[in-house]
């Protein structure tokens, strides 16, 4: 049992830590013993158990007590953690004199954590606040520079190791599906359905000139095959053609096209409510660019179709982001039309603020999906798993992690297939070793001239397949995090075993939870240094009416 001792303003921020690393702990209790005691902030407690961990980012008082000198600190870093860059975003402080570094400073190769041997027991010194970072990572975020550094999960990891090294075990329920090593959500923002709705407006000149000259360009800088020049030439020829109804509108054919490449893997599509509403943006006037030619009665058909395949329709949200009342009428628009009893929201064009959790759990929406880049791939908030933003008390967010026209757009990444290839198998595997999910985003028209960006897709579904992924749609991927969220620890005294337990009710027909064991690395203050991978003993976690397993 962790026992937890921080100021009461980072009470809620701890508890969402703990949903993220679910391991047992509690708000440390005076006479209480705990095997090990996490102190955040320069809060200190006494304790005798095997382990004391101080976080802080300045010098505390017991600094001086373990004849520590820290350097002056400084605002943010990169620290070096095994193989991996961790990014401190508030305070950090350096310890140049200590052996036995669990992280160094990535520039100076400095101590910026280190294990101690003291009469009470074992101590580890970490120079940043602990909770300080998971705040701004869960609300200010990362920058573009850092996005393919999990942070969060490497917080998690330190913590265990630092754990496991001094020879204590920790049991989690990991976030990782039973039966698979990760969760897949296929998402598609539908934002331009048709070609037919575009006449002399951006998107149809914007069409025009990509797929005339942007294809010549990109064909000379090796970024299209010649075919894919030609096929998008071929359909701006066409495209009178479509406009006269003499042939498929080649944008229309989305909802086939996806069912026919996903076979059977459910996706989620994030679907426009009304049409010709730029809504209101950051600065409070509205972008007229943001204003789409449909609205979801517009594509009923199609909905339909892709309901009947076992596909999810959400809402992609005009003003919910800053109006609960906005926020419910675009939602009750895709349910009257879906029928589902529970709808998800992804903002257009991203957009959120600082209330917008509280708008859109205000508005009855069952998740969010918004927070992610536009130009860049990789985790905003720092993460590969659903959390609650702060400002909400039930809403979960799913992080959005790729997009395709950060990937692959000029004005963003503009990636060749080979190098969107490289830089997605980093991520793939950061889900593979740390559990949790990949959420993909692919639009509607990707797979139509000018885009044409359907082989780097189905490629990404070949090598998650072969991975082990369990595909969902995101509102299955909500729920199993519910699930995960809502299992509870039970310790038996005096034997010490772990009971894990989650009511049948939040079943649902997902894959199981599982209880996943660390065991001891080490014995003291020498073990942490070591990179060998923790060993680690799994068992599933029975679902009945008192369902428990133990270990």
């Amino acid at each position: 049992m962790i026992g937890v001792v921080a100021d009461p303003a980072d009470h809620d921020i701890a508890r969402e830590f703990f949903e993220l690393f679910k391991t047992p702990w509690e708000f440390y209790s005076t006479g209480r013993q705990y095997e090990v005691l996490l102190c955040l902030g320069g809060e200190a407690a006494d304790t005798h158990g095997k382990l004391t961990i101080f976080y802080a980012g300045r010098t505390i008082q017991f600094d001086e007590r373990l004849g520590i000198e820290p350097d002056r600190p400084s605002l943010g870093g990169i620290l070096s953690y095994q193989q991996h860059r961790l990014p401190i975003y508030c305070d950090l402080i350096i310890f140049a004199k200590e052996e036995h570094a669990l992280l160094t400073e990535e520039s100076s190769n400095r101590c910026a954590a280190f294990l101690k041997q003291t009469s009470h027991g074992a101590v580890a010194r970490i120079g940043y606040d602990l909770f300080a970072e998971i705040r701004s990572l869960l609300t200010a975020g990362q920058p573009a520079a850092n996005a393919l550094l999990p942070a969060l999960e490497l917080h998690i990891s330190v913590l265990r190791d630092v754990i496991t090294c001094c020879g204590i075990s920790v049991p989690e329920i990991p976030p990782v599906p039973e039966g698979h090593d990760f969760i897949v959500c296929l998402t598609h923002d539908v934002d331009h359905p048709a070609v037919r709705q575009h006449k002399w407006d951006h998107t149809s000149f914007g069409f025009l000139f990509r797929a005339v000259v942007g294809s010549l360009e990109r064909f000379v800088r090796r970024r299209l095959p010649a075919r894919d020049v030609l096929r998008n030439w071929a359909a701006v020829l066409k495209l009178p053609l479509v406009h006269l109804r003499l042939v498929n509108d080649f944008w229309y054919e989305f909802a086939d096209r996806y069912l026919q490449l996903e076979n059977g893997r459910p996706s989620t599509f994030f679907v426009i409510p009304f049409k010709d509403q730029p809504g209101t943006s950051h600065s409070g006037s509205p972008s007229k660019l943001r204003a789409v030619r449909y609205g979801a009665r517009d594509i009923a058909d199609n909905i339909q179709k892709l309901s009947n395949a076992g596909c999810e329709i959400g809402l992609h949200g005009i003003d919910a982001w800053h109006d609960s009342s906005r926020g419910r009428l675009e939602l009750d628009e895709i349910r009257s039309l879906t029928g589902a009893p529970e709808t998800g929201v992804r903002m257009h064009w991203l957009y959120y603020g600082e209330h917008s959790a509280a708008n859109l759990e205000k508005a009855g929406a069952a998740y969010d999906s918004t927070i992610g880049f536009n130009n860049a791939v990789g985790y905003r908030a720092g993460t590969t798993q659903v959390y609650r933003p702060l400002g909400a008390s039930q809403l979960l967010e799913l992080p959005l992690h790729v997009m395709d026209t950060a990937l692959f757009y000029r004005a963003y990444l503009d990636l060749s297939s080979a190098e969107a290839e490289a830089r997605l198998r980093k991520m793939e595997d950061n889900v593979g070793y740390f559990g949790g999910i990949l959420t993909v985003n692919w639009h509607d028209r990707s797979l139509a001239p000018e885009r044409l960006w359907g082989g780097a897709y189905r490629n990404l579904i070949d090598r998650l397949e072969r991975r082990g992924a369990w595909f969902a749609t995101a509102g299955q991927a909500v729920a199993w995090f519910r699930k995960r969220r809502a299992a509870t620890f039970e310790i038996e005294s005096p034997t010490g075993k772990v009971r894990a337990r989650v009511a049948v009710d939040h079943a649902r027909n997902l894959p199981a939870l599982r209880l996943r064991v660390h065991e001891p690395r080490g014995s003291g203050p020498g073990g942490a240094s070591s990179a060998a991978p923790g060993i680690h003993a799994d068992f599933a976690v029975e679902e009945t009416d008192r369902a428990t397993v133990t270990a």
